[in-house]
């Protein structure tokens, strides 16, 4: 049942009629998760969260009620109105949230408060946070080593913390493959409604490929749908169209059979372009022809498992598990980032270049190669 509060809604997500662990009646254990914008589809980190919220309460009985909220403004007000439902666990979604998780946890030190992507303060509250750097850093060598043009695209959603750590991984990931790459970095807004403004994202896109730019690495939430309608717009750099000063050097994609709309379209000499995705795996989106097997424009992901962080810290109250306040953090060393394979790009990555990846992957998690966060 839908309940509308302004624009926003809370909604119950998903009963189970079972026992939690033979004592807690499963509609007495409630989950709330609030969303930043861009909704529960985002591709990002909302769509993420609930996937973990939905798996944990499948396991262990209850309910997850969620606020959608859909203005900015509206960020933060979920926080207080699912508390009052008597949400066992708050789950606040970005930046926007976090100030609200800080204030009800205060207001309620028998509830467990958590915020995705930020730390908030209290002894009842936990930060889930990710090294987004070190999964971006192998973004950015793959594009680095894979761009023909030399020319690499960043286009964020808004110059917040996450993202900021995610755009000076990436260029830093690229210099390391490429020192002389030139890469350019763009924000769809100076606020949180970059997350869900994919006009914007696309015509910020259309300039970098305008500009020669042949991969971006999109890390914008539901904006990122913007970025990938360009590309399938323009799925090729032709020679003739390249700006001033700009020439193709690797044709690393030769070999790769082209759909016949495409070879029809980027007749002559041309370059594919590619967009790498963010926090969930997008290689699918960019299979513009429905068909693996033909040169696919999704690069690579590098997926955050925001819903394996989700998915633990619901499940270690559902089962009584002692809490453990603070920052935790994910990164390659623990499952919490990937770079995403699988096959819509395993022929865009040649075997000798997914060594080197693995290479640099476990020389991130020694500690021989640091990655900086800003």
């Amino acid at each position: 049942m839908r309940r509308p509060m302004h624009r926003t809604a809370l909604l119950p997500l998903a009963l189970a009629p079972a026992l939690l662990l033979g004592t807690v009646q499963a509609s007495s254990f409630t989950v709330g998760l609030a969303f930043d914008l861009g909704g529960r589809n985002d591709q990002g980190f909302n769509q993420a969260a609930l996937e973990g919220a939905k798996r944990a309460i499948a396991a262990t009985g209850g309910e997850v009620q969620i606020f959608e909220p859909q203005k900015l403004e509206e960020v933060g007000r979920g926080i207080p109105r699912l508390t009052a439902l008597g949400a066992k666990v708050v789950i606040g979604v970005g930046a926007s949230n976090n100030a609200a998780i800080t204030e009800a946890a205060a207001k309620n030190p028998d509830a467990r408060f958590v915020t995705v992507g930020y730390l908030p303060k209290g002894p009842n509250t936990v930060g889930l946070r990710f090294r987004e750097q070190e999964g971006a850093f192998l973004a950015g060598y793959l594009a680095g080593k894979q761009s023909a043009t030399g020319r690499i695209g960043f286009i964020g959603a808004a110059p917040v913390e996450s993202l900021a750590r995610s755009r000076v991984g990436f260029e830093t990931g690229v210099k390391f493959a490429c020192p002389a790459c030139q890469i350019k970095s763009v924000y769809v807004s100076t606020t949180n409604q970059g997350f869900n403004n994919p006009a914007v994202a696309r015509q910020l896109a259309a300039k970098l490929l305008a500009d020669g730019t042949d991969i971006i690495y999109s890390a914008a939430g539901a904006s990122t749908l913007g970025v990938i309608e360009q590309i399938k717009a323009q799925p090729c750099l032709k020679a003739a169209n390249l700006p001033a000063g700009v020439k193709f050097g690797s044709d690393n994609f030769k070999n790769v059979p082209w759909s016949a709309a495409e070879q029809d379209a980027c007749a002559g000499d041309s370059r594919p372009t590619f967009f790498i995705g963010v926090d969930t795996n997008k290689n699918a989106l960019g299979d513009f022809d429905r068909n693996p097997a033909t040169l696919n424009h999704g690069l690579t992901s590098m997926v955050t498992r925001i819903d394996n962080a989700v998915y633990t810290v619901i499940k270690d109250v559902a089962e009584g598990r002692p809490w453990r306040s603070g920052d935790r953090s994910f990164g390659l060393s623990n499952g919490g980032i990937a770079l995403a394979m699988d096959q819509y790009n395993k022929a865009l990555i040649p075997a000798p270049l997914q060594a080197n990846l693995k290479k640099i992957e476990e020389l991130i998690v020694n500690g021989t190669v640091k990655v900086p966060a800003n």
